[in-house]
């Protein structure tokens, strides 16, 4: 499958993130959020590929092509003809629902969810066609991280795994395909150091700066703690009580109250400017 046009809804971190891979990849993209969103987003975007331009990874020609191939929309209702939707709102069972609804029942393309851990085969109820649905996790942020898991549901034919696994190569990632199974591969396998690390500062036993320093030192680009706040604390909260629900509540993956407190507070890491850390 060559996408040459794109939609993606929601335009958060990940989704803004989407666009920009997209953009580069030279496909026209639609993000749709609310209007207040927009402003947010765009200077996520722009700060994006500045980073790109400062790692001369584009020119600014290159640079200025991208931000001018994505175009924005306020509602689903109002989608151009796209080759491929990714609905990549928060980790939520109920607005994915919802935001899946929406669209077209005609809709003849390739529909995505950038779901981190929620059942594929579950949401594609209320796609289009569920066998043109699939999971396609973006790993934050999506302009740095390489891997994409293509995610198959239930119902999910093997044509559309393949065009969406050439669209993941055709900007520039890597696929690697996933069962439709709590957490799918990375989710699951990272659930216990995150929890681990949570339970050794919640005990008193070391700080967020030791447990960061330490795995840090073992070749991790980022220890647990200042990967939580990459993500979001909130967000990463939402994965670990989705993957305990559907594991039936297996005890070494029970969620944290550490990270319960925080969320509540408001200390969501980086977007928020305070979580395991302070940011300026």
């Amino acid at each position: 499958m060559s996408a040459k046009r794109l939609a993606v809804i929601g335009a958060g971190t990940m989704g803004a993130g989407i666009a920009v891979v997209a953009a580069v990849a030279g496909c026209s993209v639609q993000l749709v959020d609310r209007v207040e969103v927009h402003p947010a987003a765009k200077g996520r975007i722009e700060k994006s590929l500045a980073a790109l331009l400062v790692r001369h990874r584009l020119s600014a020609d290159q640079s200025a092509q991208a931000m001018g191939r994505i175009s924005w929309s306020e509602e689903v209702s109002q989608l151009a003809a796209t080759d491929l939707v990714v609905e990549a709102v928060a980790e939520d069972f109920e607005l994915k629902r919802q935001v899946l609804l929406a669209l077209r029942r005609d809709f003849l393309g390739l529909v995505a969810t950038n779901t981190s851990s929620l059942s594929v085969s579950a949401l594609a109820a209320f796609a289009p066609d569920p066998s043109r649905f699939l999971g396609l996790h973006f790993f934050n942020p999506p302009e740095r991280m390489v891997l994409v898991e293509v995610v198959h549901g239930a119902q999910t034919s093997e044509q559309t795994m393949t065009e969406a696994e050439a669209f993941v190569s055709q900007i520039g990632k890597q696929a690697v395909r996933a069962q439709d199974a709590p957490g799918f591969i990375v989710n699951r396998v990272a659930r216990p150091i995150y929890l681990e690390a949570l339970r050794l500062v919640g005990d008193g036993a070391a700080s967020v700066e030791l447990v960061d320093r330490l795995i840090e030192g073992l070749g991790f680009p980022l220890g647990p703690f200042r990967l939580m706040d990459l993500i979001g604390i909130d967000v990463n909260l939402a994965v670990s009580e989705s993957v305990y629900r559907q594991l039936m509540h297996e005890p070494r993956l029970r969620p944290h109250p550490l990270q319960q407190r925080m969320v509540n507070g408001g200390a969501l890491g980086r977007k928020s400017g305070r979580g395991f850390y302070t940011y300026a």
